[in-house]
């Protein structure tokens, strides 16, 4: 089974990171494939796993060279977006590569945390946005950045896991109403975040 928390013992030294970088950069690379989502002409949906937030801390430690006084701040802030067995969480980003047209973009898109969504065997199961920031601000601009989990009861894993009917990733916020049926190869990988 998949552990569900990244503890020290897991996190290999800088030194043999190093040495293993490009082979494991390209392993991640390899299972993100299938853990990815576009909404729409701008959002992105990465469902996150242990696998996801191991690279991304060794990532961090890699980049910052902050050593054992960094750890325990990324193990803090990565470790919340690991799937505990029942829900699938994602990083959501907005991305749009001007940055004028980002900025007008997001402008509008003011709580559209909380407007993510699946659908799976007629049940809509509702995003939580991730409570350590405020992901939209006071003048209704969005963050180009969301982490959203959706918590999931067992008869709704059952149906995603089963394959009868469609699974649909979206939002229904006034602004960004978009919606994608989830391909077969990605709810396959997501199916594996559920105990």
């Amino acid at each position: 089974m998949t552990p569900r928390r990244i503890d020290a013992a897991a996190i290999i030294p800088l030194a043999e990171y190093v040495g293993q970088r490009a082979e494991r950069r390209r392993r991640i690379a390899e299972i993100k494939k299938s853990r990815r989502l576009e909404v729409g002409p701008f959002a992105t949906f990465y469902f996150e796993s242990y696998d996801t937030m191991l690279h991304q801390v060794h990532e961090m430690l890699f980049i910052e060279k902050g050593g054992d006084a960094q750890l325990a701040d990324e193990l803090a802030a990565y470790n919340p977006l690991i799937p505990q067995g029942a829900e699938l969480v994602a990083t959501v980003m907005f991305e749009i590569d001007d940055p004028l047209r980002r900025a007008r973009v997001l402008a509008t898109l003011g709580g559209v945390e909380q407007k993510a969504f699946i659908r799976v065997g007629g049940e809509t199961i509702r995003g939580v946005p991730e409570a350590d920031q405020e992901r939209s601000r006071e003048d209704g601009k969005a963050s180009a950045v969301q982490f959203i989990r959706f918590p999931f009861t067992a008869a709704q894993i059952e149906a995603f896991r089963n394959g009868k009917d469609d699974v649909v990733v979206g939002f229904d916020h006034p602004n960004y109403g978009h919606m994608a049926v989830m391909p077969a190869a990605v709810r396959k990988a997501l199916s594996g975040d559920f105990a």
